[in-house]
């Protein structure tokens, strides 16, 4: 089924300011596919998160692929098994109001973009409410990681996502090092790559 672009969903105290998400906007504009990709600068508070996705959603119409990094991929997962959506997963958090918060409640500050915001417990009530089962759809899945991330348990996701299609590489770290030469393999995977031949971008 035809993909109507990419919405890229960044992660926790991230922004469409982050690395991967600027390699992935410069890659399309070179491409000419701007207008097919959506990068929302997110809410904090997961209920927003996820209004604000719906709506990028909506607005590109048809079937848009989810890439989701870390927090973002927890979002992914929730919305495309909601939307029966394909998915790209980096480095992905698996279940974070299980696990990844706890000693976290407190003040935040936004790493790219200055915001200053509190973590509550209903910010982890919320993430607790997009809970789903374990995807089993190697089809529309594909999960990316690296063995050297050093915020997230890569086995806590090869478990979790055992079902899908799993990419695994030795080393790296929680950025997804070498994410640039795999931009085209993120629009491949969209059905947007107009050509096997396209260039990388510089760096």
């Amino acid at each position: 089924m035809k993909t109507s672009g990419i919405v890229y969903i960044h992660g926790f105290n991230s922004a469409p300011q982050s690395g991967k998400a600027t390699q992935l906007i410069a890659f399309c504009e070179r491409l000419g596919l701007a207008d097919r990709l959506r990068v929302p600068a997110l809410h904090h508070h997961p209920r927003q998160a996820i209004a604000q996705l719906q709506e990028a959603i909506a607005d590109l119409g048809g079937r848009p692929v989810l890439v989701g990094s870390s927090l973002g991929g927890y979002y992914a997962t929730h919305l495309a098994e909601r939307h029966g959506l394909k998915a790209l997963l980096v480095n992905p958090a698996v279940n974070p109001h299980r696990l990844l918060f706890d000693g976290y409640l407190g003040p935040q500050t936004n790493l790219y973009t200055g915001e200053r915001w509190e973590l509550t417990e209903d910010h982890v009530q919320a993430l607790a409410e997009l809970e789903v089962a374990p995807p089993q759809d190697a089809e529309r899945f594909q999960v990316w990681l690296q063995t050297g991330d050093e915020t997230l348990d890569y086995r806590l996701a090869q478990a979790f996502y055992q079902g899908c299609s799993l990419h695994i590489e030795e080393g790296g770290d929680h950025g997804f090092q070498g994410f640039a030469e795999r931009l085209p393999d993120v629009l491949a995977f969209a059905g947007l790559l107009p050509s096997a031949e396209a260039e990388l971008p510089e760096h």
